[in-house]
Parts: structure tokens; sequence; C-alpha cells
């Protein structure tokens, strides 16, 4: 089998079935890519979704039950379950294109030894999508977002897979990006390699949960530049002297007070205004960039 496309799902019931149909009706022969699923402990509707989406698979199609565990464990838990030589990782927010498989496959061909990574058009809305053509607005540095990327199975078994030990949100991937970098891996970009990526204005209601991924993430972000302290990690997690000096004087002067003021009352479920979305976001870096500091005041001594 050439390929697995890997994805797991935590409550997104709402989103899986169109993901998995896309995932589905690809270009390539059936026999030549499988789907595996892991779900991971979702408690919605995701169990029924899963249950029609076999009637529909024309591909071979395996999926994963497990109680919640957090991504890194999830992701394992699909490559123990993968037989495609090359491994396609996306998350359960991301619509592929129908030649999406074949263009990974094409870079592959060209690049055997390589990871490929593909392009991402953010959307509001799977029901109103743009022109499926990737442009530079689009962009990610990331050398491995599994959004949308793929690696031989065999080298990233070879490097050990995703680090358990990240159990909160972000930052799993690019440890795994980070090893395979440092193993000498080279990655290529093929923007025909495109999916859609469900990215909805923020709700005023939504904005405390913002800041706790905000929280979450800044923890495991030092947890990865203790993994990994190499200047890499340090700029992609703005874990230097210039960024939390900046961030700790915009809290000195006055910053999250002036963002609340904006906001006014978070209880609301109402669309934020585009003034409102620049405020909300101020609040998320002054809380991941806080939380960075306790994380690191709080890491222990080696």
């Amino acid at each position: 089998m050439r390929a697995t496309i890997q994805l797991c799902t935590y409550n997104r019931a709402a989103l899986l079935e169109r993901v998995l149909d896309a995932c589905f009706e690809q270009t390539v022969p059936a026999d030549a890519y499988e789907v595996v699923l892991v779900n991971d402990g979702s408690t919605d509707a995701t169990l029924d979704v899963i249950a029609k989406a076999r009637s529909r698979a024309a591909c071979t199609f395996v999926t994963v039950d497990q109680e919640n565990a957090g991504l890194a464990a999830a992701r394992n838990a699909g490559i123990a379950c993968a037989n495609g030589e090359r491994i396609i990782f996306i998350d359960d927010d991301v619509l592929p294109l129908p030649n999406f498989v074949e263009q990974h496959l094409w870079s592959h061909d060209r690049h055997p030894r390589y990871v490929v990574r593909g392009g991402a058009i953010n959307v509001e809305s799977f029901d109103d999508l743009p022109p499926p053509v990737w442009s530079p607005k689009n962009y990610s540095g990331n050398y491995f977002w599994t959004t949308n990327v793929s690696v031989p199975l065999a080298t990233l078994r070879t490097v050990g897979c995703f680090n358990e030990a990240f159990s909160e949100y972000g930052w799993e991937d690019i440890d795994v990006g980070l090893r395979l970098r440092f193993a000498g891996v080279r990655a290529t970009f093929n923007p025909k390699a495109l999916a859609y990526h469900y990215k909805p204005r923020p709700r005023a209601a939504q904005v405390e949960a913002m800041l706790r991924q905000a929280r979450a993430q800044a923890r495991t972000a030092a947890q990865l530049t203790r993994l990994h302290p190499h200047w890499r990690t340090y700029l992609a997690t703005g874990d230097y002297a210039p960024a939390r000096a900046l961030h700790a004087s915009l809290r000195a002067a006055g910053a999250r007070r002036r963002a609340h003021r904006v906001l006014g009352d978070i209880s609301e479920d109402r669309p934020l205004s585009n003034r409102e979305l620049r405020a909300a976001r101020s609040l998320v870096r002054d809380a991941y960039f806080e939380e960075l500091a306790r994380a690191r005041r709080d890491a222990p001594q080696s």
C-alpha cells in the first residue's frame, strides 16, 4: 500500500463526516491508500458519524477508539495501525482536495526520503470554499505541521514517532519535526497537495477557551525548549529574551486592561468585530507569555 491518511478526532462530529468523505474521494486507486482514524475519547456523535462512514469508504478504513489521551498518544495509536509506505497527517478540521494523496505521492516519487509539506487554505466554512489555489498569504514556515504533511513511515518510526509527554495542547508535531531535521531528513513543499483548513471567526464566548489553550501551549513550549535547546526552538516558541521582554513591557503598560475594555462582556455568544478580534489576540499573546515565564520559573533544575 502506497499511503496512509492518518487523522485523530475529538468531539468534531459536525465536521468529521465532510472530512472523511473527502478522504474517501481521492483520485488514486482505492487499493493504493487507506484512512486511519483515531477517536480520542469523543463524547459527541462521533461514533455515529464513523459508523455511517464505513458504508461509504471505498478504500480501507481503519478506526481506533480510545479513552482521551491527548493528540500525541492518538497519533501514535494511528501510526501503529498504518500500513502505507508514506503516512500523510491531517487534522479533523482539514478538507483535502481529490488529488491530495496523488500530489503527496508525486512529490515522494521525486524525493523518496523527504518530508512533503502540503498547502492549507484557511476557511470560515466548508460550505463556502474559495478556489483551490494556494497563495503565499497561506504560507506556513513549519517544517512538520500535521495539518498537512507526509513522511516515509519507516523514517518516522526510526526517529521515535510522537512524544506522549506532550499531553497538553501544542508542539508535539514540532518536536517530531525537529528530530527529523536533526536526523538529516530534508523537506519539500508541494502547493498542489492542498487542503482547506476550517478556521471560523472566534466568538466572544470562546475567548476564555482561547486563553486556556494559549496557557497550555506555553507550558508545552517550555517543555519543547528543554528537550531541544536550539535556536530553531527558541525562535518558534518565542522563548528568547527580546520577545519575553517586549511582552513583559506591554503587560506593565496596561495592554491587558485595555484589551479587556475593548472586549467588554465575553459571556455573550456573538462574533467578534475586527477591533475585538485584535484585542482577543492581544490577550492570547499576553496569556501565552505570562504562562511561559511561569513555566520557565517552575521548570525543574538540571
